[in-house]
């Protein structure tokens, strides 16, 4: 793919698209955490139950899963802009629709158009920072990403409270901010086109033929969505059993800390890149999944379990960066495209499995139990990272000079 690299990001112009590219980034978090604070006024004015009410958070995530592929094989046709701008326009339309839709099934169909604009953001806005950042450069872009991401995750979601407070429909008048985002990147981004003798046609199954590496990475990816998601949907029962039950003091052990925590990270993840080394960070963030879990199952006091959600924090400020890098890194140009929107697929799949493969567990045990059993699972993705040699890929073809 034709790129135009960005070794600084000192001029107006650069700031400007890579805050576009930033700001896109965070559409993703609020996918369906900003519908979280009026799920339950919806699902009493559409007259459905709890079990169908899940489904207006969890079916973009689905939708996102499976359209990923799709947009790695526009992005690689089309080049980044075309796909991204449209995805925007439809992530806000899609999205915006649940202002004036008042029937449960035209909601749920929405919220798959959503999902599928919302693939071609989160493929996207990876490609492009992939593309256009090297070296540091890229390591400090990508950290930021996090940074933005886990930030976006904390205001949107209070946005979408305040908003139903007014009405559950005015909720859903946030995801219209993807169109004024979609005209910024008309006039910031630049029009990158896969050239013929770069673009590669295979499909999925070739790019994981010729990259077997990327299996491992993906597991990672899926590994960090399931416990991601777990904590998210079952630790305010955790939470309750424990007695706390104010929703302010449940976001701050269930959102606000880990968030704060992945920002902060996000912000020194160059630094830590360049001293400690890929190898190193992703046994650093298993270790902290296993012991923020076994927290989670084992500590009963309040004031202990408020590490947990640091660890976890922690981790997730390392991971998303460090996997969404070697990757790339594994792909090369050539195969970036698609490789980066597989990594949609993983992330979003994990999300979507997690409540279905911890769900009957916690039912039939207990939430601590649970909670063990996502820090055994946290130790065994240790134990391979630390028999498995990880280290920068050199199967990465290099980037074309771009005069």
């Amino acid at each position: 793919m034709t790129t135009i690299p960005v070794e600084s990001d000192s001029t107006v112009g650069n700031r400007v698209m890579l805050s576009v590219l930033l700001l896109a980034s965070t559409l993703g978090v609020m996918g369906g955490a900003i519908v979280v604070p009026v799920l339950e006024v919806i699902r009493g004015d559409l007259g459905v139950s709890g079990t169908a009410s899940g489904f207006i958070i969890t079916a973009h995530g689905l939708a996102i899963a499976l359209a990923s592929p799709l947009m790695g094989r526009l992005i690689d046709r089309f080049g980044v802009r075309v796909p991204m701008v449209g995805g925007l326009v439809l992530y806000g339309i899609a999205g915006g629709a649940g202002v004036v839709i008042t029937s449960f099934p035209a909601l749920i169909v929405s919220r798959l158009l959503f999902g599928v604009g919302a693939a071609a953001v989160f493929s996207g806005t990876t490609v492009a920072l992939l593309s256009l950042y090297r070296g540091k450069a890229r390591d400090r872009v990508m950290g930021w990403r996090t940074t933005a991401t886990s930030l976006g995750g904390l205001a949107w979601p209070l946005l979408g409270g305040a908003l139903g407070g007014i009405s559950w429909h005015a909720t859903f008048s946030i995801y219209l901010v993807g169109i004024p985002i979609a005209i910024a990147a008309i006039f910031t981004l630049p029009n990158t086109r896969a050239d013929d003798a770069q673009r590669n046609n295979g499909g999925v199954i070739r790019l994981l033929r010729q990259r077997p590496k990327l299996f491992g990475f993906y597991g990672l990816m899926v590994s960090m969505a399931l416990l991601t998601y777990a904590m998210a949907v079952f630790l305010p029962q955790r939470l309750a059993e424990i007695g706390i039950r104010a929703p302010l003091l449940v976001s701050i052990y269930a959102v606000v800390g880990g968030a704060v925590m992945a920002s902060l990270i996000g912000l020194v993840y160059a630094k830590l890149r360049e001293r400690l080394g890929y190898a190193a960070l992703l046994r650093i963030a298993a270790t902290a999944w296993m012991i923020g879990f076994l927290i989670y199952g084992t500590v009963s006091q309040p004031v202990v379990m408020l590490i947990a959600p640091l660890l976890l924090g922690g981790a997730q400020g390392i991971l998303l960066p460090a996997i969404t890098v070697l990757i790339d890194e594994t792909a090369g140009p050539q195969l970036r495209a698609k490789a980066a929107a597989l990594g949609g697929t993983a992330i979003f799949a994990g999300q979507f499995a997690s409540p279905l493969i911890l769900g009957p567990l916690i039912d039939a045990t207990t939430t601590t139990t649970g909670f063990l059993a996502s820090a055994a699972f946290a130790a065994v993705v240790l134990i391979v990272l630390l028999v498995v040699r990880v280290s920068t890929p050199a199967t990465a073809i290099p980037e074309p000079a771009v005069p």
